[in-house]
């Protein structure tokens, strides 16, 4: 006497849902996905706008050109430079440094506020429109402004000696990177507000009302509750923040230029020193390849470390 074995799960869903499927197609109501055709537009666009230029950089890396004459090929000239550049290796490190702590800063602020926004307080809508008019600045703008806030002379510095000192927070390492910081966090904060606040709604009230059955407070629920759920928005909000803060650009610009000194020189900075100030666009383009590379390992990093990339469910932190 012989047996056999039960057909898998997989492959007994799939059975039970052809009748299904043939019927929705009798019916006229079965419902078709989108061909590849409504790919192509999304495609060609990144390929033109990013793609391309990435390896238009990665061949200009390989050149010697004053953004004038023709290029010319200097095999690994460029990359060599680049390993005994100080100026180079510091940038990477501030660059590092100011994204980490910006991600410090932003994150907790960013997961209470949105928190908060989702809730049903008494104006909340009012004042979380006030509070999201930061996003819709430039960062240019932001930047001008926060400079002639932060005047030693004229700004807020010069009238509260007895908190600022000599009032020239721009004058020191310590004091200009934390501006960055603080800028930074003033402008994209709402940002991840948004976020957070939409993934907090999404999260099934249900399991609010079965915790508060059970005892556990709001301080409890949060912990054990919403924190947990966000997990994915939390990992998604994270790699935003570093790639954003590792080509931070204009805000160092207007705000520091680099200085003092080489103080607050980042990698993206730096870059364009390179090309648009030494008309070396081959080094520059070196430390764009270097850039794109650190902000991927670490976006990879976050990624792996966290768990994300094995979290199949089509429920927030489920």
């Amino acid at each position: 006497m012989t047996t056999t074995s039960p057909a898998p799960a997989a492959a007994q869903d799939g059975q039970a849902r052809r009748p299904a499927r043939r019927a929705a197609r009798r019916s006229g109501t079965a419902v078709t996905r989108p061909g590849f055709a409504w790919a192509v537009p999304a495609t060609l666009f990144f390929a033109l706008f990013a793609i391309l230029p990435l390896v238009l950089v990665a061949v200009l890396s390989f050149t010697d050109w004053d953004g004038l004459d023709a290029p010319a090929f200097a095999g690994l000239d460029n990359w060599r430079a680049l390993l005994h550049d100080h100026t180079m290796i510091q940038s990477l490190w501030l660059s590092v440094l100011i994204t980490v702590l910006g991600v410090a800063v932003q994150t907790p602020l960013s997961i209470l506020l949105g928190v908060w926004a989702a809730g049903k307080q008494r104006n909340r809508a009012v004042l979380s429109a006030v509070f999201f008019v930061p996003l819709l600045l430039s960062a240019t703008a932001v930047s001008v402004l926060w400079r002639a806030m932060l005047d030693p002379n004229f700004g807020v510095p010069a009238q509260a000696r007895w908190l600022f000192g000599n009032g020239n927070l721009l004058g020191m390492q310590s004091g200009a990177i934390g501006v960055l910081v603080f800028v930074g966090a003033w402008q994209y904060t709402p940002f991840h507000t948004l976020i957070y606040q939409g993934a907090t709604r999404a999260i099934p009230e249900v399991l609010y009302q079965a915790a508060a059955l059970d005892g556990a407070g709001t301080v409890r629920q949060f912990f054990h509750i919403t924190l947990p759920q966000l997990r994915n928005t939390m990992v998604t909000s994270m790699i935003l923040m570093v790639v954003g803060g590792l080509t931070t650009f204009d805000t160092v610009l207007i705000l520091t230029q680099g200085g003092p000194g080489t103080d607050t020189t980042i990698s993206a900075y730096y870059m364009y020193q390179q090309a648009f100030k030494n008309f070396d666009y081959g080094g520059g383009s070196a430390i764009a390849l270097v850039l794109v590379l650190v902000a991927t390992v670490i976006s990879l990093v976050v990624v792996r470390v966290s768990g994300y990339d094995k979290m199949r469910s089509s429920s927030e932190g489920l």
